[in-house]
């Protein structure tokens, strides 16, 4: 009698639908990106993203041990630069006494084993707040790649597992894996932002750090698009993806998360290393926003996203939701 197939058969109750569910999520799914600043014993709330702070560095580390505990193996860090260090070159970047370069042997002292995966760009150190060095009105691409790799042997010497180029030059993988071996560090990876687009969700995150394009006393462009991707395209993705794991990369990442799984699919399909997903700082706010108001249930969309981002292909999660979820995922 027809119908010989029922699905609801397969969702009865809970018990059923965990014995036959596709997908799991446990907090070693997550990182967690960290702010830091200059100063002791202080945190502050990023006005744009509730939950979130800049912290100093004490506060860092006693934050990465708490993360640990919850089952959590991974932080991507950032720094919250002082103007009076920033300039054109991004010099700042591979000073080995920097905060970044503290931040690092700080969390590795104090929690040995979280991997710790500090951001490679020089839009924090930028007076121009663009990922690269400002030439005749564009972003000198080969000139910021040596730069890139001053701050990337910077970061393994001070005790990075990982370094994470966000910057989106062309051939920046190559030239970090050639500039790590060539220092000794085999053993760093290499987590590269593949498909980061120019996108209007990363708002909070450039509130957090200061590192929104700013105008220049020389002509810089306005924006990132020349070198982010466009947001309308699908192949360059996968194109930029398998450029990135032919030329060393050890983890490709797509960003944002949500509103681009289609990408995070495609690259999936298209690689054979982990694929990172960023949950970007938009994403983070609009839900935060929304929960506020009443118009939904914060816990409930917090974890169907990180669900579906899973879903979709990721292998490990770059959220701010990292810490709320995992506290959810210990529960239960």
């Amino acid at each position: 009698m027809f119908p010989l197939q029922r699905g609801r058969r397969l969702r009865v109750n809970e018990s059923i639908r965990s014995l036959v569910r596709e997908t799991s999520l446990s907090p070693a799914d997550f990182m967690f990106p960290m702010f830091i600043m200059e100063g002791e014993n202080t945190k502050v709330e990023i006005p744009s993203m509730p939950g979130i702070y800049r912290r100093t560095l004490d506060l860092t580390v006693e934050e990465v041990k708490e993360l640990f505990t919850l089952g959590i193996r991974a932080v991507n860090i950032y720094v919250k630069v002082n103007d009076n260090l920033k300039d054109n070159t991004g010099k700042e970047a591979w000073n080995s006494d920097g905060l970044m370069q503290n931040a690092i042997r700080a969390i590795k002292k104090a929690c040995p084993e979280m991997i710790v995966m500090p951001d490679v760009a020089l839009d924090p150190y930028s007076i121009y707040g663009h990922d690269g060095i400002i030439e005749k009105g564009d972003i000198a691409n080969d000139k910021t790649n040596d730069a890139l790799v001053k701050m990337a042997v910077s970061h393994a010497e001070a005790g990075a597992d990982f370094v994470a180029p966000s910057d989106m030059m062309d051939g920046r993988v190559l030239r970090l894996r050639q500039g790590l071996d060539a220092a000794g560090f085999q053993n760093v990876g290499i987590m590269s932002y593949s498909a980061k687009y120019a996108s209007a969700f990363y708002g909070p995150f450039r509130d957090a750090l200061d590192s929104a394009p700013k105008e220049a006393d020389v002509v810089a462009p306005k924006d990132k698009k020349t070198y982010q991707m466009d947001y309308s395209n699908r192949i360059e993705a996968v194109k930029e993806a398998l450029w990135d794991v032919e030329e060393g990369a050890d983890m490709v990442m797509v960003k944002p998360g949500i509103a681009y799984l289609d990408i995070v699919r495609e690259v999936k399909n298209a690689v054979n290393v982990p694929v990172t997903v960023f949950h970007v700082s938009g994403e983070y706010a609009m839900v935060k926003a929304a929960a506020e108001r009443g118009w939904l249930d914060h816990d409930k969309i917090m974890m169907e996203q990180l669900m579906c981002i899973k879903r979709a292909g990721a292998s490990l999660i770059s959220t701010y939701f990292a810490k709320e979820a995992a506290i959810l995922l210990n529960k239960q």
